[in-house]
């Protein structure tokens, strides 16, 4: 293939292209096995034996990948010439490594055992501990590597100095003085004169006499009292509190996951989030944009790095005596990761900084992690060895693993390689040439799209179909059958923000069914990333059973076809009037929303909401449903204001209004003076420089409400991810428990007005409503058997496609 670009300078004789070569991948392979002669403990003759189907005990195996994983990231950083980006990040993760033997060893089992929260630092001299304190810090920091860093990490050197200089002066008590001893009083006496010297000087007065014991005991008073303030006092807030050497884990309380408050006497069924966590949210750019490296960093060092001991229940579940697996106090098997990812192995590399090795942990069972991680999977937390206190934040860990390599040259490029090339993976260690048998695969979105990922690494040709339109990739970064695609140096340039990117349709429920707490721009990695494979296609707009039958893909030439169809028909409400105008179906708004690009600017979608909203529903997608169509609004009567405005300078306000129905009118009223409020809201915090808070103004026209006929910790959003409920509560949704729909109560016009409730006592109660959308649920999609039947053979309880045997030909 011809490319003009000639991308990364790679070792080892490659070029570019040739990266996606099966023959160059397998020459690659034996290159990087015989590197491994040149390391110690005899790993190159272990690590063959295993790639050889050497059986090996689990402690035995992980210990194993992790040793071949350190040396195959040196092997990949000198492919793409990245490895003083990888030192380099490493020598960064490896320095962080003082806040969290300070976290555990000063701050968690002293400083927040004496100072545990904001009332206990009340009678503190503020001003005098604060000064103090920070020339303490800067005293113990001077002369050493430390005094030039961040001032979180100076102040958990300075707060471990102090420790080990009292570990030391005790062994000196015990009289078991060492070199360490006679050391430790040397830095002791140095900072006796240094507190004397400030004195005199007018500084901030440390202490300068008495014994060595003594001066410390006070200047480690004095220390405690400062970190208690930099964590506890609201002036230290807006600089300290993402600071992960002051995380201290919480007990967790099954049944108070998600904090709330019910404000109103008259419907105690209605529960709020805590006011101090409200969070303003404007339009759909990205609302979570992730922990900062030093906080997964924080996370790894958390973890307790079971898998050493055969203890990873993050990766394989707890299992339970009587076989199976444990459940939590929700009722949830804790069944662990489904992949079994390497999630401890890869904690422990990614604790060395080693981004590269950590990442090739991970794509051995999941290559496709854009796809998972932080927001969309959370089955590997449940399974934490912390069960009764907060979890190691695993999906942050796992997506921070992949952002640490895709910020590096070539990012992309290296992560993706690893989909096509990883060693550590002993079924598929590079990608086969295409074996002349092809497969159509159903459905895009993330069951489909992995499916089609390891085929073509097994050698299959796959053309994958979407009932979706999909949209083409730019041609220079997919490349052609003639021209190689362009390589990407820099991954920022395959990130926009999430209300400006086009929208492909490549995903399924990942691009129309879930919020923007998640960055849809991973979409677009693994798009790219199988759009490039020369033995994969992509076709949208094509629905199985209409456009193409199964019959007709056979005498096309496919192999096999594999149904990847996800959801289907949405459960319907059994409710007075659930058909009037103004009921919809919630996956029905939420593909109206994502996939016509409704809530940008410029779109003309004809997607239309009113408020007050209400959302049947207790799961996830009811829970997006609600805080996207909450979101919505404001965009929806803002855009309506600009285009009344410009008719009305056209046709003058009558003529906006001639032909409209009295109904009509009426909205459009509603909605322009809730558009001006939006506008005004708007500039006025362009002024402050504050994110615009529409959901107040949108509460006092009646807001966004979740209805669910079972309180919220019986809720299955409550259960599977009770975060995605905190962080909508943050957003300013209402969660009405124990209601159940019985009535949609029409006005004048025919249109919903309300929605009448039977409350748990068998009570009603009418709650006003002009837009109720419905998120109950839905079945599987085996539309092609319900239209074709015996087609496909369904299970024993004709709701699910029966799952295929393999049957071993003569082949």
């Amino acid at each position: 293939m011809d490319n003009k670009d000639p991308g990364p300078k790679l070792d080892f004789g490659l070029t570019f292209p040739e990266l996606s070569d099966p023959a160059r991948l397998a020459d690659l392979d034996g290159c990087f096995l015989e590197s491994l002669t040149s390391e110690p403990n005899e790993l190159a003759e272990r690590f063959v034996r295993y790639r050889q189907g050497e059986l090996l005990p689990p402690i035995v195996l992980s210990s194993l990948l992790v040793e071949a994983a350190r040396p195959l990231s040196r092997f990949v950083a000198r492919l793409f010439q990245v490895e003083s980006e990888l030192s380099g990040s490493m020598a960064d993760k490896q320095a962080d490594a003082i806040l969290f033997k300070f976290r555990w060893s000063v701050f968690q089992r002293r400083i927040n055992k004496k100072y545990p929260a904001p009332e206990s630092i009340a009678a503190l001299d503020a001003e005098s501990v604060d000064l103090e304190g920070a020339r303490l810090v800067a005293l113990v920091n001077a002369g050493s590597v430390t005094a030039g860093a961040d001032e979180e990490r100076q102040l958990a050197f300075a707060g471990w100095d102090l420790f080990d200089l009292g570990a030391s002066t005790a062994a000196q008590r015990s009289k078991e003085a060492t070199y360490e001893t006679a050391t430790a009083l040397e830095r002791i006496e140095r900072l006796r004169a240094s507190a004397a010297a400030d004195a005199e000087a007018g500084f901030a007065s440390l202490p300068s006499d008495g014994a060595p014991e003594i001066l410390l005991a006070a200047w480690t008073a004095a220390f405690d009292a400062y970190a208690a303030r930099l964590k506890h006092a609201p002036e230290h807030h807006a600089r300290t509190k993402g600071w992960p050497s002051f995380f201290v884990p919480r007990p967790v309380k099954f049944d108070a996951l998600v904090p709330t408050l019910r404000p109103r006497a008259d419907l105690p069924e209605a529960r709020i989030g805590l006011p101090t966590h409200a969070r303003a949210r404007a339009g759909f750019t990205l609302t979570d944009s992730r922990k900062t490296e030093r906080q997964v960093t924080g996370e790894v060092h958390y973890c307790l790095l079971c898998h050493d001991r055969d203890k990873d229940s993050c990766s394989k579940g707890f299992p339970a005596k009587e076989g199976g697996f444990k459940k939590n106090p929700l009722g949830v098997e804790l069944k662990g990761c489904p992949l079994e990812e390497k999630i401890s192995e890869m904690h422990l590399l990614r604790r060395e900084g080693d981004a590269i090795g950590a990442l090739a942990l991970i794509c051995i069972d999941n290559p496709m992690c854009p796809g998972t991680g932080h927001r969309i999977c959370n089955d590997c937390m449940k399974g934490c060895i912390f069960q009764n206190q907060d979890p190691v934040d695993i999906p942050q860990a796992e997506t921070g693993v992949l952002t640490d390599v895709l910020k590096m040259p070539w990012g992309f490029e290296i992560w993706s390689f690893l989909t096509r090339w990883n060693p550590l993976n002993r079924a598929r260690p590079y990608a086969l040439p295409y074996n002349g048998r092809n497969v159509l695969v159903v459905g895009a979105g993330p069951a489909g799209y992995t499916l089609a990922h390891h085929l073509v690494n097994d050698g299959f040709g796959v053309v994958a179909i979407d009932g979706l339109k999909i949209e083409p990739l730019p041609q220079d970064l997919t490349g052609t059958d003639e021209i190689a695609p362009r390589a990407v140096r820099d991954s920022a340039e395959l990130f926009q923000r999430l209300d400006q990117r086009p929208l492909t349709g490549f995903g399924g429920v990942s691009e129309y069914g879930i919020t923007v707490r998640w960055d849809k721009n991973f979409l677009d990695l693994l798009y790219l990333n199988l759009a490039r494979r020369r033995t994969f296609r992509i076709i949208g707009g094509v629905r199985f059973g209409g456009t193409l039958t199964a019959e007709q893909a056979v005498e096309l030439g496919f192999d096999h076809i594999a149904i990847a169809a996800g959801a289907g028909k949405p459960t319907l409400v059994d409710m007075k009037n659930n058909l009037i105008r103004g009921v919809r179906q919630a996956s029905d708004f939420l593909m109206g929303l994502q996939l016509t690009g409704a809530f940008k600017k410029e779109s003309l979608a004809n997607l239309q909401v009113e408020l007050p909203i209400i959302v049947i529903g207790g799961g996830l997608t009811a829970i997006d449903t609600t805080t996207e169509s909450l979101a919505y609004y404001a965009i929806q009567v803002e855009k309506l204001l600009e285009r009344f405005e410009g008719l009305e300078k056209e046709v003058g306000d009558a003529g906006v209004f001639a032909g409209l129905s009295v109904e009509e009118k009426m909205s459009m009223g509603r909605q322009l003076e809730h558009g001006r409020a939006i506008r005004s809201e708007r500039r006025r915090a362009e002024r402050a420089g504050e994110t615009p808070d529409f959901a107040r103004l949108c509460k006092l026209w009646g807001g966004a409400t979740l209805a669910y006929r079972r309180p919220m910790e019986e809720s299955p959003a409550y259960r599977l991810n009770h975060e995605e409920i905190v962080k909508a509560l943050e957003e300013g949704i209402v969660f009405a428990e124990n209601l159940e729909p019985t009535e949609a109560v029409a006005d004048e016009f025919g249109s919903l007005k309300a929605v009448v409730f039977k409350r748990k006592d068998g009570t009603f109660v009418e709650l006003p409503c002009r837009t109720l959308l419905i998120a109950a649920g839905t079945s599987p999609n085996i539309t092609y058997e319900r239209e074709l039947p015996g087609s496909f053979p369904l299970d024993d309880r004709k709701k699910f496609f029966r799952p295929h045997r393999v049957v071993k030909g003569e082949d």
